[in-house]
Formats: structure tokens, C-alpha cells, sequence
């Protein structure tokens, strides 16, 4: 038998309930003692809430510590029961929201490549800052897609770890002779010093106002970069590289800016490759803003243009620089939406291509074009090779 009492927990309701946590009589049960630390703690935290809890009838010759025990064990029942919300709340709160931000980062690095070149504990105490996101962008963009022509290739890539006297250093991760790819390299760097006068020079005729100390303009650069030569000359060449620059000036202030992009060379152009190409990136430039596909597809043909062949390198992408608008947060979740692009942008075709057949003459092209700068004639017309020159040499409309 039970009977239901409603109250509010104030002071005289508080005290009752600690009562309940008293040591009991010889022979009577403990409250387990983390449901006693749990409604300790939320009796402190609850003000003035109406709350139901069950208090059993004492009958007959029932002794005092039993009731109390048998009241106590009620009332916590009661109170899990009637505040389940609250208790996901109180265990939800035992791991602080910075231990779990340190956890995730620690877990993210296990599925790298390779360790970050940041020490994991540094990354933990700078979580928040935009040099340790980008680091771990760039790390987790380097092994998406080294897994991704892992699986196609049946290869493993060679890691090599390098350093920077100066401060900072990089992974490299390079498949070689596969059965897919003849070279693939997927390079990541990490380094920071002081800038030399001469890159600052550079930087200052690109608009840069940089005002260092005592000379010194500390910096920090990372960044991803790609070149995949494939096999079999109908599986285009892809290259991609995304890059953060951050300068601190001499009053404490930083400059900063992103940059990078996609593009594909194909030996042989196919229509449906490229039309699936410039989609897949100008889904995620539209995410952000619809300017930026039409901008920076243009950008990258004048960036690929070849003046002296009077043709581009091949079918383009979309190329940006100094990107510090409109926000640092909009800037570099643009960023992240372009190399989280660039698995889905490539892979399909190299799966589309996988056993296409091809010949000796078709094998030789793909060389030439590899070294366009070496080639001093011009194909037969009519050919696929000569086709193929007509399109570098009037950039297209894909989408």
C-alpha cells in the first residue's frame, strides 16, 4: 500500500528527503549510494517544483529504519520516475562538453593516415582556434581519399613523415605502380616560423597591410594538396589542394585567408565525366553562395591557361585565393564543402573507366599530355587526340 503526496520542494521538503539518507537501523538496506548523490544533487538544483512521489503506508509493527528505507527507496523510484528527463540531463552533465570536444579530436586523429604534425595535446588545447579545424580538415581529407583509391586500386599508400627545421612539417602518402594509378600522391603540410622579408614583400604587392614586431611577422600555413596519374589514358587526371594562411601581426591582430580548388585533365574528354565533374562542384559552391561557381570556374581557366599552346591544362574547376569574406566561419565551411566534394567528384568516374580497353597509340597521347610542353606538333585533324585540343583550346560551358 502507498499513498501519493504532492509537495514542493522547499526547505521543509528538502530536509525530509535528506532524512531519507541517513544511515538506517541495523538489518535495513542502503539506498544505493548513486542514487543518493544523484537526489542529493537534484534537490539542490530544483527550486520550487510540484513533484509526486510515493510514500509507503508503515503498518503494524514495521520498525522506524525500515520505513525510512522503505520511504527512501520509494521516493527516489518516485522521483526517477517522475523526472526522467531531468536525470538524462544530470548524467549527460558528468562529462563536460570540453572533455568530449578533447575526445572527438583524439578519436578523429586514430582514423588519419598518420598522427597530425601538431601534437594530438596541442590540438586539444587550441580545439577552437582556426588553425587546429583546418589541420584537422585537411588530415581527415588526406585520408578520405587515400582510402577511397586504396579500395579502388587493391595498393596501400607509403607514408613518410617530414619536418621543418624552421617549425612545422608534413605527411606524405604516395601509391606507386598500382593497379589503377601509376602515381598518386596525397600531401599534407603543417609549418609556422617567422614570415622572410622577401614572402612578406610578396604578400604586400598582393594588397597585404602587414605590420609586424621588431621585425617579425609570426606565421602559420597548412594545407592538403593532390596529383592522381592514372593507368589507363580514359581515366582523367585530378589535382585539388586547399590552404589556410594566418599572420599575426604586432598588436596581437591576425590576418588570414583561404584558398585552393579542384580540376580535372582528362587525356580524352567525355561529355557525361565532366558535366558530373563541375556538378558535384558547383553543388557545393551553391551551398554557400551562387556566385562562387561562376567566379571561380572562370578563375581557374585564366589560372590553367597555357599562353604560348593557347589552351587551357584541361577541362578546369573552380580556383580561389585569399578568400577572408564574409566571415572566418563562412570562409572556412566553403572551404570544408569543396574538399568533403572531392571523393564524390572523382571517384565515379575512375569507377565508370576501371576496364575501359585502350591502345598503344591511345597510351602514348596520354604521355604527351602529361608533358605537353615537350610536344612541337600538332595531331593529324580529325583525330581524338586533335579533338581533344579543340576543347582545351575554347573552354566550355558544363553545366
Amino acid at each position: 500500500m502507498a499513498t501519493i503526496v504532492l509537495y514542493s520542494i522547499n526547505r521543509t521538503a528538502q530536509t525530509t528527503v535528506r532524512q531519507c539518507l541517513i544511515p538506517y537501523s541495523k538489518g535495513a538496506s542502503r539506498v544505493d549510494s548513486h542514487l543518493s548523490v544523484f537526489l542529493k544533487t537534484s534537490v539542490r538544483r530544483l527550486t520550487s517544483l510540484p513533484r509526486v512521489i510515493w510514500v509507503p503506508k508503515a503498518t503494524g509493527r514495521t520498525r522506524r529504519g525500515a520505513v525510512l528505507v522503505a520511504g527512501a527507496a520509494a521516493a527516489v523510484a518516485g522521483f526517477v520516475a517522475g523526472a526522467t528527463h531531468f536525470q538524462r540531463a544530470e548524467m549527460a552533465s558528468v562529462i563536460p562538453k570540453t572533455e568530449e570536444k578533447d575526445t572527438e579530436i583524439a578519436e578523429k586523429c586514430k582514423t588519419f593516415m598518420s598522427p597530425p604534425c601538431t601534437d594530438v595535446k596541442v590540438l586539444q588545447q587550441r580545439k577552437e582556434e582556426m588553425c587546429t579545424r583546418m589541420e584537422m580538415l585537411i588530415m581527415e581529407t588526406q585520408a578520405e581519399f587515400c582510402r577511397a583509391l586504396e579500395e579502388v586500386d587493391g595498393g596501400k599508400f607509403k607514408v613518410d613523415r617530414w619536418e621543418r627545421k624552421e617549425g612545422g612539417g608534413g605527411i606524405s602518402c604516395v601509391l606507386q605502380d598500382g593497379k589503377v594509378f601509376e602515381k598518386a600522391g596525397v600531401n599534407v603540410s603543417v609549418v609556422f616560423g617567422n614570415l622572410t622579408e622577401e614572402a612578406a614583400k610578396q604578400m604586400r604587392s598582393r594588397g597585404k597591410v602587414l605590420k609586424g614586431k621588431d621585425g617579425k611577422l609570426p606565421f602559420c600555413a597548412m594545407g592538403v594538396s593532390s596529383v592522381i596519374h592514372p593507368t589507363n589514358p580514359h581515366i582523367p587526371t585530378v589535382h585539388f589542394n586547399y590552404r589556410y594562411f594566418e599572420i599575426e601581426e604586432g598588436d596581437g591582430t591576425k590576418q588570414w585567408w583561404f584558398g585552393g580548388g579542384t580540376d580535372l585533365t582528362p587525356t580524352y574528354v567525355n561529355k557525361e565525366d565532366g558535366a558530373h565533374f563541375h556538378n558535384s562542384l558547383k553543388e557545393a559552391c551553391d551551398k554557400h553562395h551562387p556566385q562562387y561557381y561562376p567566379d571561380f570556374k572562370k578563375w581557374c581557366d585564366r589560372y590553367f591557361y597555357i599562353p604560348h599552346r593557347g589552351e587551357t591544362r584541361g577541362i578546369g574547376g573552380i580556383f580561389f585565393d585569399d578568400l577572408d569574406s564574409p566571415s572566418q566561419e563562412e570562409a572556412f565551411s566553403f572551404v570544408r564543402s569543396c574538399a568533403q566534394t572531392v571523393v564524390p567528384c572523382y571517384l565515379p568516374i575512375v569507377q565508370k573507366h576501371l576496364n575501359d580497353p585502350f591502345s598503344p597509340e591511345e597510351k602514348d597521347w596520354q604521355q604527351v599530355r602529361r608533358g605537353r610542353w615537350e610536344y612541337m606538333h600538332e595531331p593529324p585533324k580529325g583525330t581524338l587526340e586533335a579533338d581533344m585540343l579543340e576543347v582545351l583550346r575554347n573552354p566550355k560551358e558544363w553545366v
